[in-house]
Protein backbone atom coordinates (compact mmCIF):
# COMPACT_ATOMS: atom_id res chain seq x y z
CA UNK A 1 0.00 0.00 0.00
CA UNK A 2 2.77 2.56 0.95
CA UNK A 3 4.80 1.94 -2.09
CA UNK A 4 1.38 2.73 -4.45
CA UNK A 5 1.26 5.83 -2.38
CA UNK A 6 5.10 6.91 -3.43
CA UNK A 7 4.72 7.63 -6.63
CA UNK A 8 1.27 10.05 -5.99
CA UNK A 9 3.42 11.67 -3.17
CA UNK A 10 6.53 12.00 -5.49
CA UNK A 11 4.48 14.00 -8.16
CA UNK A 12 3.64 16.50 -5.42
CA UNK A 13 6.72 17.46 -4.70
CA UNK A 14 7.60 20.70 -6.54
CA UNK A 15 9.77 21.28 -9.03
CA UNK A 16 13.56 21.75 -7.95
CA UNK A 17 15.29 24.44 -9.92
CA UNK A 18 18.39 22.42 -9.28
CA UNK A 19 17.37 19.50 -11.16
CA UNK A 20 16.58 21.80 -14.56
CA UNK A 21 20.58 21.23 -15.40
CA UNK A 22 21.23 24.99 -16.23
CA UNK A 23 24.61 26.23 -15.95
CA UNK A 24 25.22 30.06 -15.15
CA UNK A 25 26.94 30.39 -18.62
CA UNK A 26 28.99 28.56 -21.29
CA UNK A 27 32.42 27.90 -19.82
CA UNK A 28 35.39 28.93 -22.31
CA UNK A 29 37.88 27.44 -20.19
CA UNK A 30 40.37 30.65 -19.64
CA UNK A 31 36.50 32.00 -18.35
CA UNK A 32 32.78 31.42 -17.83
CA UNK A 33 30.69 33.61 -20.61
CA UNK A 34 27.30 33.97 -18.77
CA UNK A 35 23.76 33.97 -19.82
CA UNK A 36 23.00 37.57 -18.05
CA UNK A 37 25.96 39.32 -20.22
CA UNK A 38 24.82 37.37 -23.49
CA UNK A 39 20.66 38.56 -22.56
CA UNK A 40 21.77 42.18 -21.94
CA UNK A 41 23.59 41.76 -24.97
CA UNK A 42 20.94 40.21 -27.44
CA UNK A 43 18.17 42.53 -26.05
CA UNK A 44 20.17 45.86 -26.93
CA UNK A 45 21.01 44.16 -30.49
CA UNK A 46 18.02 43.03 -31.29
CA UNK A 47 16.21 46.27 -29.94
CA UNK A 48 18.92 48.21 -32.29
CA UNK A 49 17.79 46.02 -35.30
CA UNK A 50 14.25 46.69 -34.99
CA UNK A 51 14.78 50.20 -34.18
CA UNK A 52 16.63 50.14 -37.43
CA UNK A 53 13.74 48.87 -39.38
CA UNK A 54 11.62 51.39 -37.61
CA UNK A 55 13.63 54.28 -38.86
CA UNK A 56 12.73 53.15 -42.37
CA UNK A 57 8.59 53.83 -41.57
CA UNK A 58 7.27 57.44 -42.49
CA UNK A 59 7.63 59.93 -39.75
CA UNK A 60 10.79 58.84 -38.20
CA UNK A 61 11.78 61.90 -35.48
CA UNK A 62 16.26 60.48 -36.34
CA UNK A 63 18.24 59.34 -38.77
CA UNK A 64 20.35 55.87 -38.90
CA UNK A 65 23.28 57.92 -37.45
CA UNK A 66 21.36 59.18 -34.32
CA UNK A 67 20.80 55.51 -34.31
CA UNK A 68 24.07 54.45 -33.80
CA UNK A 69 24.60 56.88 -31.29
CA UNK A 70 21.70 55.76 -29.37
CA UNK A 71 22.75 52.17 -29.19
CA UNK A 72 26.48 52.68 -27.50
CA UNK A 73 25.45 55.85 -24.96
CA UNK A 74 21.71 53.74 -24.16
CA UNK A 75 23.99 50.67 -23.28
CA UNK A 76 26.66 52.76 -21.49
CA UNK A 77 23.61 54.38 -19.42
CA UNK A 78 22.03 50.83 -18.62
CA UNK A 79 25.20 49.80 -17.36
CA UNK A 80 26.02 53.23 -15.57
CA UNK A 81 22.02 54.18 -14.48
CA UNK A 82 21.56 50.28 -13.04
CA UNK A 83 24.32 50.33 -11.04
CA UNK A 84 24.26 53.85 -9.74
CA UNK A 85 20.80 53.22 -9.09
CA UNK A 86 20.97 49.85 -7.43
CA UNK A 87 24.07 51.89 -4.83
CA UNK A 88 21.70 54.82 -4.16
CA UNK A 89 18.33 53.39 -3.80
CA UNK A 90 19.24 49.75 -2.11
CA UNK A 91 22.60 49.65 -1.19
CA UNK A 92 23.91 53.31 -0.07
CA UNK A 93 26.66 51.73 2.46
CA UNK A 94 28.64 50.36 -0.42
CA UNK A 95 29.40 54.52 -1.06
CA UNK A 96 31.58 53.62 2.26
CA UNK A 97 32.81 50.24 1.75
CA UNK A 98 36.62 49.97 1.29
CA UNK A 99 37.11 46.46 2.43
CA UNK A 100 37.20 44.93 -0.34
CA UNK A 101 40.99 43.06 -0.80
CA UNK A 102 42.55 43.37 -4.95
CA UNK A 103 42.89 46.34 -6.80
CA UNK A 104 39.14 47.46 -7.00
CA UNK A 105 38.43 47.82 -2.85
CA UNK A 106 35.56 50.13 -3.81
CA UNK A 107 31.92 48.09 -3.04
CA UNK A 108 30.66 50.59 -5.14
CA UNK A 109 32.76 49.69 -8.76
CA UNK A 110 32.25 45.75 -8.27
CA UNK A 111 29.57 44.95 -10.73
CA UNK A 112 30.73 41.14 -10.57
CA UNK A 113 29.56 40.89 -7.24
CA UNK A 114 26.15 41.80 -8.69
CA UNK A 115 23.87 44.55 -8.03
CA UNK A 116 21.58 46.49 -11.17
CA UNK A 117 18.59 48.40 -10.37
CA UNK A 118 16.03 48.82 -13.19
CA UNK A 119 14.74 51.85 -11.79
CA UNK A 120 18.48 53.36 -12.07
CA UNK A 121 18.92 51.68 -15.92
CA UNK A 122 15.97 53.45 -16.73
CA UNK A 123 17.16 56.61 -16.14
CA UNK A 124 20.72 55.94 -17.45
CA UNK A 125 18.66 55.77 -20.50
CA UNK A 126 17.05 58.87 -20.25
CA UNK A 127 20.18 60.50 -19.59
CA UNK A 128 21.66 58.86 -22.63
CA UNK A 129 18.64 59.91 -24.71
CA UNK A 130 18.54 63.71 -23.84
CA UNK A 131 22.37 63.48 -24.56
CA UNK A 132 22.05 62.35 -28.26
CA UNK A 133 18.89 64.47 -28.63
CA UNK A 134 20.36 68.12 -27.32
CA UNK A 135 23.63 67.33 -29.55
CA UNK A 136 21.44 66.74 -32.37
CA UNK A 137 18.48 69.21 -31.93
CA UNK A 138 16.09 65.97 -32.00
CA UNK A 139 12.96 66.07 -30.86
CA UNK A 140 13.38 64.32 -27.02
CA UNK A 141 9.94 62.92 -26.31
CA UNK A 142 9.94 61.27 -30.29
CA UNK A 143 13.17 59.47 -29.41
CA UNK A 144 12.08 58.35 -26.28
CA UNK A 145 8.88 56.93 -28.48
CA UNK A 146 10.87 55.00 -30.63
CA UNK A 147 13.13 53.81 -27.74
CA UNK A 148 10.48 52.34 -25.46
CA UNK A 149 9.60 50.24 -28.03
CA UNK A 150 12.33 48.25 -28.12
CA UNK A 151 13.12 47.97 -24.33
CA UNK A 152 10.73 44.64 -23.70
CA UNK A 153 13.35 42.45 -25.93
CA UNK A 154 15.91 43.41 -23.25
CA UNK A 155 13.18 42.89 -20.68
CA UNK A 156 12.33 39.42 -21.84
CA UNK A 157 15.82 38.15 -22.04
CA UNK A 158 16.89 39.69 -18.94
CA UNK A 159 13.99 38.05 -17.14
CA UNK A 160 14.86 34.75 -18.41
CA UNK A 161 18.56 35.03 -17.70
CA UNK A 162 17.69 35.56 -14.03
CA UNK A 163 15.62 32.49 -14.17
CA UNK A 164 18.22 30.60 -15.45
CA UNK A 165 21.09 31.57 -12.86
CA UNK A 166 18.19 30.84 -10.29
CA UNK A 167 18.40 34.44 -8.65
CA UNK A 168 15.77 36.84 -7.47
CA UNK A 169 13.22 33.95 -7.30
CA UNK A 170 9.73 34.68 -5.15
CA UNK A 171 8.20 34.37 -2.44
CA UNK A 172 7.32 30.88 -0.44
CA UNK A 173 4.03 29.37 -2.13
CA UNK A 174 1.79 26.43 -2.63
CA UNK A 175 0.89 26.69 -5.93
CA UNK A 176 0.87 23.64 -8.05
CA UNK A 177 3.67 25.15 -10.43
CA UNK A 178 5.92 26.65 -7.38
CA UNK A 179 9.79 25.64 -7.53
CA UNK A 180 12.51 25.01 -5.30
CA UNK A 181 15.82 27.25 -5.31
CA UNK A 182 18.74 27.57 -3.69
CA UNK A 183 21.72 29.88 -2.61
CA UNK A 184 24.73 28.83 -4.58
CA UNK A 185 28.17 29.13 -3.08
CA UNK A 186 30.44 30.64 -5.29
CA UNK A 187 33.14 28.70 -4.24
CA UNK A 188 32.11 25.24 -4.22
CA UNK A 189 29.16 25.93 -6.55
CA UNK A 190 27.09 23.96 -4.18
CA UNK A 191 22.91 24.37 -2.65
CA UNK A 192 23.93 25.89 0.86
CA UNK A 193 20.07 27.03 1.59
CA UNK A 194 16.96 24.72 2.95
CA UNK A 195 14.61 24.25 -0.04
CA UNK A 196 11.18 26.18 0.50
CA UNK A 197 8.89 25.95 -2.63
CA UNK A 198 8.41 29.63 -4.55
CA UNK A 199 7.40 31.29 -7.33
CA UNK A 200 9.17 31.19 -10.36
CA UNK A 201 8.76 35.20 -10.41
CA UNK A 202 11.36 35.66 -12.88
CA UNK A 203 9.10 33.68 -15.51
CA UNK A 204 6.04 36.26 -14.14
CA UNK A 205 8.34 39.55 -14.85
CA UNK A 206 9.40 37.98 -18.59
CA UNK A 207 5.64 37.48 -19.30
CA UNK A 208 4.65 40.56 -17.88
CA UNK A 209 8.02 43.16 -18.75
CA UNK A 210 8.99 41.43 -21.67
CA UNK A 211 6.42 39.50 -23.61
CA UNK A 212 3.25 41.39 -22.82
CA UNK A 213 5.43 44.94 -23.52
CA UNK A 214 6.30 43.61 -26.87
CA UNK A 215 2.89 42.33 -27.77
CA UNK A 216 1.29 45.61 -26.91
CA UNK A 217 4.12 48.51 -27.80
CA UNK A 218 4.80 46.84 -31.29
CA UNK A 219 1.14 46.49 -32.55
CA UNK A 220 1.10 50.20 -31.12
CA UNK A 221 3.79 51.29 -33.67
CA UNK A 222 3.10 49.34 -36.51
CA UNK A 223 -0.53 49.18 -36.64
CA UNK A 224 -2.25 52.40 -35.52
CA UNK A 225 -0.67 56.40 -35.73
CA UNK A 226 0.27 56.46 -31.76
CA UNK A 227 3.97 57.48 -33.78
CA UNK A 228 2.42 60.26 -34.79
CA UNK A 229 1.69 61.61 -31.23
CA UNK A 230 4.66 62.57 -29.32
CA UNK A 231 5.06 61.34 -25.54
CA UNK A 232 2.10 58.64 -26.37
CA UNK A 233 4.20 54.95 -26.82
CA UNK A 234 6.88 55.87 -24.16
CA UNK A 235 3.70 57.14 -21.88
CA UNK A 236 1.95 53.52 -22.45
CA UNK A 237 5.30 51.66 -21.91
CA UNK A 238 6.09 53.48 -19.03
CA UNK A 239 2.80 52.44 -17.34
CA UNK A 240 3.00 48.63 -18.65
CA UNK A 241 6.58 48.09 -17.41
CA UNK A 242 5.77 50.26 -14.08
CA UNK A 243 2.55 48.51 -13.34
CA UNK A 244 4.27 44.94 -14.33
CA UNK A 245 6.91 45.51 -11.95
CA UNK A 246 4.77 46.94 -8.94
CA UNK A 247 2.67 43.61 -9.39
CA UNK A 248 5.50 41.12 -9.64
CA UNK A 249 6.52 42.70 -6.29
CA UNK A 250 3.66 41.19 -4.46
CA UNK A 251 5.33 37.51 -4.96
CA UNK A 252 8.80 38.38 -5.24
CA UNK A 253 11.14 37.44 -2.56
CA UNK A 254 12.54 41.01 -1.20
CA UNK A 255 16.30 41.77 -0.62
CA UNK A 256 17.31 40.59 2.60
CA UNK A 257 18.71 44.19 3.33
CA UNK A 258 15.39 45.18 2.39
CA UNK A 259 12.76 43.27 3.74
CA UNK A 260 12.10 45.82 6.57
CA UNK A 261 11.02 48.55 4.10
CA UNK A 262 7.71 45.68 2.95
CA UNK A 263 7.46 45.22 7.35
CA UNK A 264 7.18 49.02 7.64
CA UNK A 265 5.01 50.37 5.03
CA UNK A 266 3.52 47.06 3.40
CA UNK A 267 5.24 47.66 0.22
CA UNK A 268 8.61 46.82 -1.64
CA UNK A 269 11.36 49.20 -2.14
CA UNK A 270 10.55 48.61 -6.04
CA UNK A 271 7.10 49.27 -5.75
CA UNK A 272 7.45 52.94 -3.92
CA UNK A 273 10.15 53.73 -7.17
CA UNK A 274 7.06 52.18 -9.68
CA UNK A 275 4.48 54.25 -8.39
CA UNK A 276 5.99 58.02 -9.89
CA UNK A 277 7.18 56.01 -12.94
CA UNK A 278 2.98 55.11 -13.58
CA UNK A 279 1.97 58.87 -12.53
CA UNK A 280 4.82 60.31 -14.96
CA UNK A 281 3.58 57.86 -17.43
CA UNK A 282 -0.29 58.80 -16.92
CA UNK A 283 0.93 62.30 -17.55
CA UNK A 284 2.31 62.04 -20.44
CA UNK A 285 0.01 60.14 -22.09
CA UNK A 286 -2.73 63.05 -21.25
CA UNK A 287 -0.33 65.85 -22.83
CA UNK A 288 0.19 63.67 -25.62
CA UNK A 289 -3.89 63.61 -25.84
CA UNK A 290 -4.59 67.03 -25.48
CA UNK A 291 -1.67 68.20 -27.89
CA UNK A 292 -2.58 69.05 -31.16
CA UNK A 293 -0.71 66.80 -34.13
CA UNK A 294 -0.16 68.46 -37.18
CA UNK A 295 -1.64 66.23 -39.88
CA UNK A 296 0.54 64.13 -41.93
CA UNK A 297 0.74 63.11 -45.23
CA UNK A 298 1.66 59.23 -45.88
CA UNK A 299 5.02 58.84 -47.34
CA UNK A 300 7.04 62.10 -45.89
CA UNK A 301 9.76 62.00 -43.76
CA UNK A 302 10.95 65.08 -41.39
CA UNK A 303 14.48 66.66 -41.86
CA UNK A 304 16.35 64.26 -39.42
CA UNK A 305 16.04 61.69 -41.91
Amino acid sequence: MLSLLAPAASAAQPLAWSSLGLTPGIDLGFFTLRWYSLAYLAGILLGYWHLSRMLKAPGAPMAQRHADDLFFYCTLGIILGGRIGFVLFYRPELLTDFSHPGPVSWGALRLWDGGMSFHGGVLGVLVAIAWVTWRNALNFLRVCDYISVNVGFGMLFGRLANFVNGELWGRPTDVPWAMTFCDIEHTANTCISSFMPRHPSQLYQAALEGLLVIVIMLPLFWKTKARWRPGFLVGVFTILIASARFINEFVREPDSYLEYVVEQTGLSRGQWLSLPMIAVGVAVIIYSLTRKVEPKVAGTQTPAE
